[in-house]
C-alpha cells in the first residue's frame, strides 16, 4: 500500500462506499504478513516511496515463491533479484506473467503501469563482462518507473568510445557507471558531467584485483567530487538510488 492507495482508502472509509470492516480487512496485513520464514513488509512503500524487494540469494525456490504467491494479491510491482532459474520457474508457476532476465538474474512481475520518467537514468559500463551488474540496476530503475539509457563497452582502454556517447550521457538526469578491472570509469566520467554519478565495482578482473576490491578503493577515493559508490556488484543498490534521485522534485 502506498500513500495515494492509503489515502484512497480513507476517503472511502469516510465517504461510506466502504464500510469500516471492509477497510479493516484491508488494512489486517499492515505492517508485515508473517508467512513462518518470512515477514513481508508491507508497510515499506508507505514508508519509503518503494515496495519490499527480495533478495533470492539463499532463499529456496518454494520460499520465494510462497513470499511471490502473497505479495501478488497486495496489487504491487514485484522485483527479484540474484535468483536462478530454478527459482523464476517456480514463481512462473504461480503466475505466468512473471518474467526473468537471465544476465541479471533477476525476475519481474508488472502488476500495474506506472508512468515512466521523462528524464532519464544513463546507465555505463567500462566492459561488456559488467553487463549483468548494469542489467540488475537497470531492471531495478525500470521497474520503479524510470527511464533508462544503456551506455555499453566504452571503457578507458578505448575512451574514444565514452566521447562518442558523451551527450547522451550528459542529458541524463544521474548517472550510474559499472566498472570492474581497476575501475576507472567512475572518475573519468565524474569530471565530465554535472549530474550525480553512481559507482559500481564489479569483480571482473584478474587476481589482483581482489574480486571488485580495487575498483571498490579506487571509487572510493575518486578525485571527482560527484562520484558516491555502492558495494561491489550492487546494481540494485545503485538502480534503486538512482531512482530515488531520478524522481526527485526541483
Amino acid at each position: 500500500m502506498n500513500l495515494d492507495e492509503a489515502r484512497n482508502l480513507l476517503e472511502c472509509i469516510k465517504s461510506g462506499s466502504i464500510s469500516i470492516d471492509d477497510g479493516i480487512k484491508q488494512l489486517q496485513d499492515l505492517p508485515f504478513k508473517d508467512l513462518g520464514y518470512a515477514k513481508i513488509d508491507n508497510h515499506r512503500e508507505l514508508r519509503v516511496g518503494y515496495p519490499e524487494v527480495i533478495y533470492c540469494a539463499g532463499k529456496t525456490p518454494e520460499q520465494i515463491s510462497g513470499i511471490v504467491q502473497f505479495m501478488i494479491t497486495k496489487g504491487n510491482n514485484i522485483l527479484g533479484t540474484r535468483a536462478s532459474e530454478e527459482a523464476y520457474n517456480a514463481v512462473k508457476d504461480i503466475c505466468p506473467k512473471a518474467e526473468y532476465n537471465k544476465i541479471a538474474k533477476v525476475i519481474t512481475i508488472k502488476n500495474k503501469e506506472m508512468e515512466v520518467s521523462k528524464s532519464y537514468i544513463a546507465i555505463v559500463t567500462a566492459g561488456t563482462s559488467d553487463i549483468p551488474v548494469a542489467e540488475e540496476a537497470a531492471q531495478t530503475a525500470e521497474i520503479f518507473g524510470n527511464k533508462v539509457e544503456r551506455i555499453y563497452d566504452v571503457g578507458v582502454a578505448g575512451i574514444h568510445r565514452l566521447f562518442d556517447k558523451l551527450n547522451l550521457i550528459r542529458d541524463a538526469k544521474v548517472v550510474i557507471v559499472v566498472a570492474g578491472m581497476e575501475g576507472a570509469l567512475a572518475s573519468v566520467i565524474g569530471g565530465l558531467v554535472d549530474k550525480p554519478v553512481i559507482g559500481v565495482p564489479t569483480s571482473v578482473g584478474y587476481g589482483a584485483s581482489f574480486g571488485g576490491v580495487s575498483a571498490l578503493l579506487t571509487m572510493l577515493n575518486s578525485c571527482a567530487s560527484g562520484v558516491s559508490v555502492v558495494n561491489i556488484d550492487n546494481g540494485f543498490g545503485a538502480g534503486y538510488t538512482a531512482s530515488m534521485i531520478n524522481k526527485l522534485q526541483v
